[in-house]
């Protein structure tokens, strides 16, 4: 049958973007973004469509336009694909506005010296905070171990189970070994304070990181990327390293004594018979008796070390 007046023949609705590329988010400069592409680096814009949605580092993401990679040339970034995880942090502790500086990150490396500057453990139980805000998991490496013991510090951080890696002066193949076989095959993100080996680890990590960085140059028009931006280096094992040049703490105003308090399953059943809204610290807090019944304390100690730190954050 001819379809009548004023009527269309059905045809076949094309998916949007079906010819999208796909894309991985290595750096951000100034509205334009650096994308793995395949073999090649991309330079892309946020398309208009996305609105007011953020794109960070380690986005994977869908590209139109011209994806050849040749100089001067410019994709766009249609859409942003589901995260796994996002690393935020506020613009200070008293505002609760968040912003995603990493995505799609499994784990987070907390960089501290043990000497030269002495560790700073509420830095760490702040990373600490993001990383289980965020639902990645935490790492901490402690460098410069041919100048003071680690046993304190990992003593400290035994009740959570946070993984540690050691590291000395001068470090070398065997020390990074231990490092490399958690970090393959991962995407990683590193945070650490100035004057820890921060910069000394991802360079051991990625040896040819400044001819990684090169490649990302006609993004930022300079022969390095910019000092305030995260930037994601692949790992020769396979995987990446986020390093975070410009990132040395964080903002705590968006985060929630819930969310770190679920970063603990162990202690949630005692939580029962806490009062409605508790934060965890005061008296009346049913996790004291739960705790000491059940050989929980060391646990309980470390959970309330957090909380006193987001609400140190919280009231700051």
């Amino acid at each position: 049958m001819r379809p009548g007046k004023g009527t269309r023949p059905r045809t076949r609705r094309r998916p949007a973007h079906s010819d999208a590329s796909e894309g991985f988010v290595v750096s951000i400069d100034r509205g334009r973004y650096g994308c793995l592409a395949g073999e090649h680096m991309v330079t892309a814009m946020k398309a208009r469509e996305l609105g007011r949605r953020s794109v960070a580092v380690g986005d994977r993401v869908l590209l139109t336009g011209d994806v050849s990679g040749a100089p001067d040339a410019l994709a766009r970034i249609v859409r942003i694909q589901p995260r796994t995880s996002a690393l935020r942090r506020s613009p200070d502790d008293s505002d609760p506005v968040e912003r995603v500086i990493v995505a799609n990150a499994e784990i987070l490396v907390i960089v501290s010296a043990l000497a030269q500057p002495a560790p700073h453990l509420g830095f760490v139980d702040r990373c600490l905070v993001a990383a289980y805000d965020a639902g990645i998991s935490p790492l901490l490496c402690l460098t410069k171990a041919d100048l003071a013991s680690p046993d304190e510090v990992l003593s400290v951080y035994a009740p959570l189970g946070v993984a540690a890696q050691v590291t000395q002066r001068p470090l070398t193949a065997d020390q990074l070994a231990g490092l490399q076989a958690v970090l393959d095959e991962k995407i990683s993100v590193m945070i650490g304070q100035s004057g820890v080996g921060k910069s000394t680890l991802v360079n051991a990590l990625v040896p040819d990181a400044d001819r990684v960085t090169g490649i990302v140059n006609p993004v930022t028009g300079r022969g390095r990327h910019t000092s305030s931006s995260a930037v994601a280096l692949p790992l020769p094992g396979g995987g990446w390293i986020i390093d975070t040049p410009g990132v040395r703490g964080f903002g705590l105003g968006h985060v929630t004594p819930e969310r770190v308090v679920e970063a603990f399953p162990d202690l949630a059943e005692g939580t029962e018979d806490c009062p409605p809204g508790d934060d965890h610290l005061g008296p009346d807090c049913g996790l004291d008796q739960w705790a000491a019944e059940h050989g929980a304390q060391a646990r309980l100690d470390s959970l309330r070390r957090l909380l006193t730190s987001l609400d140190a954050a919280h009231a700051g």
